[in-house]
């Protein structure tokens, strides 16, 4: 297993935690909290792969994506009580996630002959937007719409991502150096409360 593979079922496992633990404390029952949990692990990455005209989707042509977000949603549902002491791994896990998901994005539809822009704009959605489907479906407003740094932090990752392989950076470096910027970002975020600005409103 290499290690990009290994960091990208690890941020599955990370996002259908957080899309499980949306569920419980919206008071879903069993198969309300495993379907949170699934879209927001594997939303975004099926949403790419349809605009890409990429089918089957990835999680349908490896099953390991749905095993691994079922899974984890599942041990998430009955073992909620104890994750609370866990949740700055969590969010450390969460990072990683979104990083790789921003890197895998960006790379594919670059593979397919997309433009750079859209190439930025389709790993931000692999990224997040399995965690605006969690955010409509558990009725609450999207992470991304908040002025926290989220998506930003996967913009400037993508666009390095890009950057790079334009410059024909070798693919393991442009890999690491883009993902290692959106974990800082997204962490640094985390513990100063960085937040992007908002207008003002007499």
């Amino acid at each position: 297993m290499n290690l990009l593979y290994f960091l990208d079922l690890t941020g599955t496992a990370a996002f259908a935690i957080s899309g499980a633990l949306a569920g419980i404390q919206r008071k879903m029952d069993l198969l309300g909290v495993l379907v949170l949990g699934m879209v927001t692990a594997i939303g975004g990455g099926t949403l790419r792969d349809m605009l890409l005209g990429a089918t089957p989707p990835f999680c349908f042509e490896n099953e390991t994506y749905l095993y691994v977000s079922l899974g984890f949603s599942l041990l998430t549902f009955f073992t909620h009580r104890h994750l609370s002491r866990y949740h700055d791994a969590l969010l450390y896990f969460d990072a990683v996630g979104l990083a790789t998901f921003v890197v895998l994005g960006t790379a594919k539809a670059l593979a397919y002959d997309c433009g750079v822009l859209s190439s930025i704009i389709l790993g931000v959605i692999t990224a997040t937007a399995g965690g605006v489907i969690r955010d409509v479906l558990s009725n609450q407003v999207p992470l991304i719409l908040h002025k926290e740094v989220y998506a930003s932090a996967c913009i400037a990752g993508g666009l390095l991502f890009a950057i790079l392989k334009i410059q024909a950076f070798n693919h393991n470096f442009a890999t690491v150096l883009a993902a290692a910027t959106v974990i800082a970002l997204r962490l640094l975020a985390i513990r100063h409360k960085w937040a992007l600005p908002t207008a003002k409103i007499d």
